[in-house]
């Protein structure tokens, strides 16, 4: 596969730093939190802070970040290629080993405009900006023909394919049913689905044999950190508002 370039981003289309189709994690989890209108049905931050974990989960896959004693601790600082995902590693390496926890709201800032930006750059994505009520400012991200992405219906396919089947799954695909899962867009994604199966499906899948122990436990870590920060958002909201 060759690689694509949009807007400084540079994706390269390998197996061990993005996807099939060239994307990242984050591209993926950007597409399935908008809907075809072009709105984040998701909400702030629960994207921002699952954007994080997917750039960790992409470091992790690309075997540059562990976590031991759960501190996350950077096991190789070579460059993936991918100026989003290296800074992250520059940053993560240049700090002293943190939980993984600690690390998402330090990543998170600025990362649904850069995602949105390249996505937009690429093609995959248009954006729409108005005004509503005439005073309101509103940006809107719908496709450039209106219908979902090619790229958005193929991780769509991966992961119903995923839950709803009984063999293996790749990694990539592992990684990004427990971002779903972790921000609560599960719940959004698989309705049409029985809940019991995807609940058993989802634990199955993560205590299969999909990956490197190293990786597996990076996945779980990243998993817990996403949804302690999400949780504790609500929380600081709920008790704000009351």
């Amino acid at each position: 596969m060759g690689v694509i370039v949009a807007r400084g981003r540079r994706w390269c289309g390998t197996r061990s730093v993005a996807g099939m189709d060239g994307l990242l994690l984050t591209d993926e989890l950007v597409l399935l939190a908008y809907d075809d209108a072009g709105t984040n049905r998701l909400g702030r931050p629960h994207l921002d802070y699952g954007l994080a974990g997917a750039v960790l989960l992409e470091l992790a896959l690309a075997r540059r970040v562990e976590v031991v004693d759960k501190r996350l601790v950077v096991t190789d600082p070579a460059p993936t290629g991918v100026p989003l995902l290296d800074e992250a590693l520059a940053t993560v390496g240049a700090g002293r080993p943190r939980k993984p926890k600690d690390w998402i709201g330090k990543l998170a800032k600025g990362l649904p405009d850069r995602v949105l930006d390249g996505l937009v750059g690429s093609g995959v994505l248009r954006r729409d900006s108005d005004r509503v009520l005439l005073v309101f400012p509103r940006t809107r991200y719908p496709s450039p023909t209106g219908a979902e992405p090619a790229v958005e219906t193929a991780a769509r396919r991966r992961m119903v394919d995923a839950l709803v089947g009984d063999g293996p799954v790749d990694a990539r695909t592992a990684a990004l049913l427990t971002l779903t899962r972790a921000v609560g867009l599960d719940r959004k994604l698989f309705r049409e689905l029985p809940k019991e199966r995807v609940k058993a499906r989802m634990t199955e899948i993560a205590a299969g044999d999909w990956a490197s122990a190293a990786v597996k436990k990076a996945i779980e870590e990243m998993q817990a950190a996403v949804i302690v920060a999400t949780t504790a958002t609500a929380a600081i909201s709920v008790t704000t508002t009351s």
